[in-house]
C-alpha cells in the first residue's frame, strides 16, 4: 500500500510562489503515475498536474499551464508541484495521488492519496 505525505503548503501572497512536495512510502515509487489534485470549499476536486513514472511526460491542467510545474525525483520518492504566479482563485487543498494504471485526469483513477496540504493566496 502506497502512503503518501505532502508538505509545503502555506499562507502566500498573489503573484507569489510556493512549492509542494509529496513523498512516497510503500510499493515501487517509479512505476505510479503520480498527480496533483486541489479541491477548495464546495467545489469539486479537479485535476492539477501529472507526471509519468519515468518523468518523461507530464500533464497540466489548461488552468495553471504555463504557471505551475510538476517533476519528480524517483531517487527520493519525492513528487513536486512548483507553483508560481498564484492567484485568488489557486486557494484550495492540494492532494498528491499515486496511479497505477494508465493516466486519466481523473480522481477515480488515482487510488492512493495523502492527506492534503493548505495551499492560500491573498490578492
Amino acid at each position: 500500500q502506497v502512503q503518501l505525505v505532502e508538505s509545503g503548503g502555506g499562507l502566500v501572497q498573489a503573484g507569489g510562489s510556493l512549492r509542494l512536495s509529496c513523498t512516497s512510502s510503500g510499493g515501487t515509487f517509479s512505476t505510479y503515475i503520480m498527480g496533483w489534485f486541489r479541491q477548495a470549499p464546495g467545489k469539486e476536486r479537479e485535476f492539477v498536474a501529472a507526471i509519468s513514472g519515468t518523468g518523461g511526460a507530464t500533464y497540466v491542467a489548461g488552468s495553471v499551464k504555463g504557471r505551475f510545474t510538476i517533476s519528480r525525483d524517483n531517487a527520493k520518492n519525492t513528487v513536486y508541484l512548483q507553483m508560481n504566479s498564484l492567484k485568488p482563485e489557486d486557494t484550495a487543498v492540494y492532494f498528491c495521488a499515486a496511479s497505477g494504471s494508465t493516466f486519466k485526469p481523473t480522481p477515480e483513477n488515482f487510488g492512493s492519496w495523502g492527506q492534503g496540504t493548505q495551499v492560500t493566496v491573498s490578492s
